[in-house]
């Protein structure tokens, strides 16, 4: 049901073909949430035939730009203002990370550098995302929410740090 909201929210930030949004979810997005290809073209036709969003141009190869209309942005402002939001979280490196205890000390060394390779990876695309954004000639709205996912990811780095160097002194221990 978020994909419907994050659409809306993109296409209020300006009108974009779908294209665009699948690369503003790969780019700007992609600490909170990930969206594909396949999903958001019929996310974007299922808005449309609920006119909370309306093609606004055509362009090369069949391509829409879809923008939001009133209703689209009424139904967001709802559901950003007015509607609890579901605070549960499922998160599958969340959970392993819980699980790691469970392993014998070289898997859970393994386990945890694995994951700080994917986070040290994620930091370095949001880092190069801000330098974008920074660097572009107009001002982005969402750069705080590029700033919230490089603050995330620097916890995780340095809990992960922290996890192996606690792992590196007690590996004998266990």
């Amino acid at each position: 049901m978020s994909l419907r909201y994050a659409v809306l929210g993109l296409l209020a930030r300006r009108p974009s073909t779908g294209y665009e949004l699948t690369q503003t979810f790969d780019r700007s997005l992609r600490s909170s949430w990930h969206a594909r290809h396949s999903q958001i073209y019929p996310e974007l036709a299922k808005l449309e035939a609920a006119d909370l969003v309306e093609v606004v141009g055509h362009g090369p190869r069949g391509s829409k730009t879809y923008a939001i209309t009133p209703a689209g942005r009424a139904e967001l402002r709802q559901w950003l203002v007015e509607a609890e939001p579901d605070r549960s979280q499922r998160s599958e490196s969340g959970l392993r990370l819980f699980l790691t205890p469970l392993l014998d000390p070289a898997d859970r060394q393994a386990t945890y550098e694995r994951d700080l390779a994917h986070v040290e990876e994620e930091l370095a695309t949001l880092e190069a995302v801000r330098a974008d954004v920074r660097a572009a000639p107009e001002p982005e709205m969402f750069t705080p929410q590029v700033e919230l996912g490089i603050r995330i990811n620097t916890v995780l780095r340095d809990w992960l740090h922290e996890q192996l160097q606690a792992s590196a002194d007690g590996a004998g221990h266990d």
